[in-house]
């Protein structure tokens, strides 16, 4: 199973947009990111988001490239601030998964999912950025197998 974990793209200030959706340069690094990992043929069953504006509008657009094979879904407790712990006991290891949301809450999933505790950061993520993480099968431990993201630097 491989969970694929990403950072919503950059998004525009609240006085342009109270909801705060992609900005043009926020729109373009996810399309390119998203058209690299379709032709590095990366499959995933299901995508799902937060309910903010600028994860769902992410969320798209690594649906059209990517072209899911179950729905893009919209789904509770992977907003910035809500609760690791407890979101990582409901990820169903059976599917490729790719969860679209925000800091700090991505980088505490990952943190939490490899060391077991949300203060030893593991990696800093990118808007628009994607985290494959991979659960090993017999020590069901997870570890990071690859990161796609906009800027090396």
């Amino acid at each position: 199973m491989a969970l694929l974990l990403v950072q919503h793209g950059k998004s525009l200030p609240k006085d342009k947009d109270p909801e705060k959706g992609l900005s043009d340069e926020g729109i373009i690094d996810v399309k390119r990111i998203a058209d690299a990992a379709k032709k590095y043929g990366i499959n995933v069953s299901c995508i799902k988001h937060s309910g903010k504006k600028r994860a769902r509008q992410t969320a798209d657009i690594f649906a059209s490239a990517l072209q899911p094979a179950h729905s893009v879904q919209e789904i509770s407790g992977i907003n910035p601030m809500d609760d690791v712990a407890s979101f990582a006991d409901s990820i169903n290891s059976g599917e490729d998964l790719m969860l679209v949301g925000h800091l700090p809450f991505m980088e505490k999933l990952v943190s939490f999912l490899i060391t077991e505790s949300i203060a030893k950061p593991v990696i800093k993520f990118q808007n628009g950025g994607i985290v494959c993480l991979d659960k090993d099968t017999d020590s069901h431990w997870w570890a990071i197998k690859w990161t796609l993201m906009p800027e090396i630097k």
